[in-house]
C-alpha cells in the first residue's frame, strides 16, 4: 500500500456530507441499537442537522459528538484534509501552513493543529517498550530556548525519549534531568529484561535496578558513541536531531507549555514509519467510544 494522494483524497471525501457518513459508519454503521430503545436500527441521515435518527423512535445520533470534530463550525471536510496533511508531511504541519490551505483564521487552523496532535497521541498510546533479549536506548535532550551565555540551559526545555531498537518510541517533556524524575520514567514503561543503553549522566549511574535491567553505557564526554558490543544511543540521539530540525524549519520555535504536543505528534509518526499509509485511516476512523 501506498499514502494517499490529494485526488485520491477528495475522490473518498468530495464533501462534508461524504465525511459525515465515513464518521457515522466507524463509529457506529447500520445496525447499531439505538440507546434509548435498545433495538437494533436503521439510521436516517437528517437534512437539518449534522446527525442521523433512529428508524423506531426517532433517537438522534451525532457522529461527531466526542471527537475532535464536536462544536467546531469549520466544515468537516477541511478537518480531514488537514489531517491529511499532516500524515502526508515528514515534519509537521505549522498553523500558517494550514491557515493558507484551509483558508482559515489562524487562531482557527492552530486550535486544529492542536486537537489533532492531541488526537494523535491519544492513538499512539503508551504501550511498555523492551523485553527480554531487547534494547532500549534511552537519553534527554534540550529543546528551544537561546544558546548562550552560562545559563542557557535554564531557557531550554528537557526533552526525555527511550527508543525501543527495531520498535516504538516514547517520549516526554520533564522539569528536569534528576533521578527522582527520569528513573520512574524507565521503571514504568520498559519491561523487566530490557537491556536499557544510555550515556554516562550521573542520574542513571547506579539507579537503575539491576534485577530489573541489564545497564550499559557510552561516555560522550570521552568521544565514545557505540562500543563494539552494540551498545549506543545513535537512534535516539538521530530521532532528537530530527525532532529539532523539523521543528526549527517548520515551527521556528514552539513554547514549554505546548512542546508535549508537538513531541506526541512525531512519536506517533515515528512509530509508523513502517506503515506510513495507515496513518490517514487510523485517524479518522479510530476514536472514543461514547453514549450517544
Amino acid at each position: 500500500m501506498k499514502q494517499a494522494n490529494v485526488r485520491e483524497f477528495f475522490n473518498q471525501f468530495p464533501n462534508d456530507d461524504a465525511c459525515l457518513e465515513h464518521l457515522f459508519n466507524v463509529r457506529f454503521g447500520q445496525g447499531h441499537t439505538c440507546p434509548k430503545c435498545q433495538r437494533s436500527a436503521k439510521w436516517y441521515r437528517l437534512a437539518s442537522e449534522q446527525a442521523y435518527s433512529c428508524q423506531w423512535c426517532g433517537h438522534h445520533i451525532h457522529p461527531m459528538v466526542g471527537s475532535i470534530f464536536e462544536k467546531s463550525r469549520t466544515p468537516l471536510q477541511l478537518w480531514f484534509y488537514a489531517i491529511f496533511l499532516f500524515t502526508t508531511s515528514k515534519h509537521g504541519v505549522s498553523g500558517k501552513e494550514l491557515e493558507r490551505q484551509l483558508g482559515v483564521t489562524y487562531k482557527t487552523a492552530w486550535r486544529m493543529a492542536a486537537l489533532i496532535r492531541e488526537h494523535m497521541a491519544a492513538i499512539d498510546g503508551e504501550e511498555p517498550l523492551g523485553g527480554p533479549g531487547k534494547v532500549v536506548e534511552v537519553d534527554e535532550t534540550f529543546v528551544g530556548g537561546k544558546a548562550e551565555g552560562m545559563k542557557w540551559r535554564d531557557q531550554k526545555t528537557v526533552v526525555f525519549g527511550m527508543i525501543e531498537r527495531g520498535g516504538d518510541a516514547m517520549l516526554s517533556v520533564v522539569p528536569d534531568q534528576r533521578k527522582v524524575t527520569l528513573i520512574p520514567k524507565i521503571k514504568d514503561n520498559v519491561l523487566p529484561g530490557s537491556e536499557v543503553h544510555t550515556d554516562e549522566l550521573q542520574a542513571y549511574k547506579k539507579s537503575l535496578p539491576m534485577d530489573q535491567y541489564t545497564h550499559k553505557t557510552v561516555n560522550h564526554g570521552a568521544g565514545e558513541y557505540a562500543k563494539e558490543d552494540g551498545t549506543s544511543t545513535n537512534q535516539i540521539e538521530s530521532f532528537f536531531n530530527h525532532l529539532k530540525k523539523s521543528i526549527a524549519g517548520t515551527h521556528t520555535s514552539v513554547s514549554s507549555k505546548h512542546l508535549e504536543r508537538y513531541v506526541k505528534e512525531f512519536e506517533y509518526r515515528f512509530n509508523r514509519r513502517m506503515r506510513p499509509q495507515t496513518m490517514l485511516s487510523e485517524l479518522l476512523s479510530r476514536f472514543p467510544e461514547i453514549s450517544a
